[in-house]
């Protein structure tokens, strides 16, 4: 008895030997099959291709191509043609690096429930792209495209395809525009401001924006004007609300009648030697109109604003504070908002009036330097130069002055379009001074800023 269960002992362990040995001869068959490859498993023109579609997990896209690419869902959705093309491009010389022949069981690859399965139709042939797991150990993907085959591949499909379908809509998009020549507008502000060079109207030659106020040309703030246009140039437009905005969604949206509107002529960047282009470009901005109603009676901390490009069908959400930059566009926003804005070094002379009496400051080169003197004696006047470009306003006004005097003064300028320019500052509450410029009434300043320039004043006079 004992004889025969050692018998049947040494049958099971042999035959147990054999199926491994049969298992190893198998698998290191099946080993042999997996090998290097560098091998183009596709080459697809993208010219030739007339449909594309996938499917990544919950996600399912189909687009086809007419004369231009469709969403095949709704062929009102404005398609990017290089976000296709881009997507088509990962096949036109779709390359490997390891090959397994005759794959047995899909599923080890991913690739019976695959990540994503991508669908291209052309012309002539139709491929079916299915992209599996992840190799973390060569960190590679495992794709199939039907002949039997899996590979590895480095150029990994599925970081183009895993995408929302914002994700391929044409953006309209702010020109990238070198200067500006004109801008215009219009809602709640109504006017223009034109660009001109070589200015003959101010003493400053940086003034080149200007807008026309009581039949005058008024000098704008290049840099005010500039950081306006800037922040057009910064806006983010990718969150759309609409593609296809009707007439009751422009309503919706207030921009039906949009709080305002924003025209651009512009010279287009190009590169050295290129032809300037010149082109226009209309930005009109909204905010919410149930949101603005309640404003009007109580403060609403949150701003909900919307933009469209000319007559774009697309409506894109702005956050709040991109809308309150821009609804900053009335003249006095954009203006100077300093009282004199000449730079120092161009004053020649200064005639003071301060308290009943006359003081004269001039200046003289020495040594290739602009020097000042009070009755020829040189003096030290950054601080009367400080103060006086410090006049800042915190109030634009016609406001006649009924005041009195604090002080005046009469600058001579080495500019031939405006040789001089006289400020007069009146008192006009405990917190403000009126500023009159060349008899005309322009500003409310802060009276500590005058009080500044009386004292340099009276630093240098009375030593």
């Amino acid at each position: 008895m004992n004889r025969c269960k050692r018998l049947y002992v040494l049958l099971g362990v042999l035959l147990i030997f054999c199926v491994l040995t049969l298992g190893v001869s198998k698998y290191e068959e099946h080993k042999e099959k997996i090998k290097n490859s560098d091998k183009i498993i596709l080459e697809l023109d993208s010219d030739d291709v007339s449909s594309l579609s996938w499917e990544c997990g919950t996600k399912t896209f189909a687009f086809h191509k007419e004369e231009i690419w469709l969403y095949d869902e709704d062929e009102h959705f404005p398609v990017e043609e290089k976000k296709v093309s881009g997507l088509l491009k990962k096949f036109k010389s779709f390359g490997v690096s390891f090959i397994i022949e005759d794959a047995e069981d899909l599923s080890q690859y991913g690739l019976k429930e695959p990540l994503c399965k991508i669908n291209i139709g052309g012309a002539e042939e139709s491929y079916e792209i299915l992209l599996g797991n992840y190799s973390e150990m060569d960190e590679e993907r495992y794709v199939s495209i039907g002949d039997g085959n899996v590979y590895l591949v480095k150029d990994d499909p599925l970081d183009s395809f895993d995408i929302e379908l914002s994700d391929m809509i044409r953006h309209d998009e702010i020109p990238e525009f070198d200067s500006v020549t004109e801008i215009e507008f219009a809602g709640s502000e109504n006017y223009k401001v034109v660009y001109k060079e070589n200015n003959q109207i101010t003493y400053s030659e940086e003034d080149v924006y200007f807008t026309n106020e009581k039949g005058k040309e008024l000098p704008l703030d290049s840099e005010n004007v500039d950081n306006y246009l800037d922040a057009i140039r910064g806006l983010n437009l990718t969150d759309y609300v609409s593609y296809n905005a009707t007439d009751d969604e422009l309503k919706t949206y207030g921009l039906d009648e949009p709080d305002l509107d924003v025209a651009l002529k512009y010279r287009e960047a190009t590169d050295e030697g290129e032809e300037e282009k010149e082109g226009t470009v209309v930005l009109h901005i909204s905010r919410d109109p149930e949101e603005k109603k309640e404003a009007e009676t109580d403060s609403q901390e949150e701003i909900t604003a919307y933009a469209r490009i000319g007559k774009s069908k697309i409506i894109y959400k702005i956050n709040g504070a991109d809308y309150e930059e821009l609804m900053k566009a009335s003249c006095n926003d954009l203006r100077h908002q300093e009282a004199i804005w000449v730079d120092s070094d161009k004053i020649s002379q200064a005639e003071i009036s301060l308290e009943g009496t006359e003081y004269k400051l001039k200046t003289k080169k020495k040594d290739k330097k602009k020097v000042w003197y009070y009755q020829k004696k040189e003096i030290e006047a950054d601080d009367f130069c400080y103060a006086l470009n410090s006049l800042s306003t915190s109030e634009f006004t016609g406001e006649k002055p009924t005041g009195k005097e604090e002080i005046s003064l009469l600058l001579q300028i080495d500019d031939e379009n405006q040789p001089e320019v006289r400020i007069e500052l009146y008192r006009y509450d405990g917190n403000n001074c009126l500023a009159v410029v060349d008899s005309e009434p322009v500003s409310l300043i802060n009276r500590s800023y005058v009080v500044n320039l009386i004292e340099a004043v009276n630093a240098i006079v009375l030593n």
